[in-house]
């Protein structure tokens, strides 16, 4: 028999706003129903989303309900059953007198997904049930010491020799916002750099003290251009001279690669918004176009504490070996939107962003991107952004 959690109060005639999204209702014959009577209406303070995960087992449930008649009761039920009465509940909240009748009760849920449901029905048989998902992922990141994301963004929109582009520093802005608002990043914006501040800015991340599951997301954006003596790509900087026959004025994609690969940090995912970024891949700069080949995909399973177990080194590129859009003004690259559209899906209902993620979505753009792994990358990789 499910245990009744109810606690009234005098209706004050205030309006309240609020989640709900009733599942069922279960209305007492016409004939018996007050004229200006109505559903109960439930509003869930936590938790407010149909589906959440969190990384602990407690949780503190508050849901106030409004009601045009008194209320007969209101039944709690977690994964089917009433939860533990030794735990208790109780009418703290200062929200508690706002509604017809609170529940503020703390529970003890399982690992993984747990079903939170409030029956709530009034003294004329008019009945609403709502569902709630809360997803206890404790093996994401609780196994794992302290750790800290970095992000360090370099974007180019004017330069002295060459020509402007529109997008850059907006995307690199967007996505900077979302790292350090969404997903508790230490972000740090280089805009407009030359060759000696991009190198120096690098260097610096490099001398860096980094903890053993720490990660730095590095993203590119503005010119790239490529030789085809030499073999290789090059980022174009604010001051790269455009007549530069021997590419002494820009940055060559080979020397961001061992730059990066040697950086301490141990996961490192670097993502480049540039022309010719595929080739990035030093396969891919000695030989011919690439056409629109499969990528392949690694497994995703375990989330967190299964990726961060090996050393990572993975790129994304917005190209191959080609020229890629920067697109209307104000309105994002191709490849940037398809970036920030993954970012702000904030990971679903485990709250977590991979790699294959992105892949997965900025592949169906019309541009080919380049994915993989460079230097000292183990197979089994994966980096991860972690929605707050």
């Amino acid at each position: 028999m499910a245990v009744m959690l109810l606690s009234a109060f005098a209706a004050n005639g205030q309006t309240i706003q609020g989640n709900s999204n009733p599942v069922l209702v279960d209305v007492a014959p016409a004939a018996s129903l007050a004229a200006n009577a109505t559903a109960p209406v439930i509003i869930w303070i936590e938790p407010n989303l149909p589906s959440t995960a969190i990384q602990v087992k407690k949780l503190i449930i508050k849901v106030g309900i409004n009601s045009t008649v008194k209320m007969r009761n209101v039944t709690l039920l977690i994964n089917g059953n009433p939860p533990d009465e030794q735990r208790g509940f109780g009418t703290t909240s200062a929200d508690a007198t706002k509604f017809s009748a609170f529940v503020e009760k703390e529970v003890e849920l399982n690992n993984g997904p747990n079903e939170i449901k409030l029956i709530a029905e009034n003294e004329i048989g008019q009945q609403t049930i709502e569902v709630r998902t809360v997803n206890v992922a404790a093996a994401i990141a609780s196994n794992f010491a302290p750790r800290k994301d970095y992000a360090l963004l370099f974007a180019t929109n004017d330069y002295n020799e060459h020509d402007a582009l529109k997008n850059p520093v907006f995307d690199a802005t967007a996505i900077a916002n979302e790292l350090k608002n969404y997903y508790g990043f230490e972000v740090e914006l280089v805009l407009n750099p030359t060759k000696s501040i991009f190198l120096k800015k690098l260097r610096e991340y490099s001398l860096r003290n980094y903890l053993p599951e720490d990660q730095l997301f590095i993203f590119i954006a503005g010119h790239g251009k490529f030789d085809e003596v030499g073999k290789d790509g090059y980022i174009v900087t604010k001051d790269s001279k455009r007549d530069d026959d021997i590419y002494d004025t820009y940055i060559s994609y080979s020397t961001i690669r061992t730059q990066v690969d040697n950086n301490p940090c141990k996961h490192i995912f670097l993502t480049i918004d540039a022309c010719f970024g595929g080739t990035f891949d030093q396969a891919l700069a000695k030989r011919g176009d690439d056409g629109d080949a499969a990528y392949s995909m690694i497994a995703q399973s375990d989330y967190i504490m299964r990726k961060l177990q090996y050393k990572t080194r993975i790129y994304l590129t917005s190209g191959g070996k080609k020229y890629v859009s920067d697109g209307r003004e104000g309105k994002h690259s191709p490849f940037a939107a398809k970036f920030i559209e993954v970012l702000r899906n904030y990971g679903g209902k485990m709250r977590v962003v991979t790699t294959q993620q992105i892949l997965a979505n900025v592949e169906t753009g019309k541009e080919v991107p380049r994915y993989g792994g460079f230097g000292d990358n183990e197979p089994g990789s994966e980096f991860v952004f972690v929605a707050k």
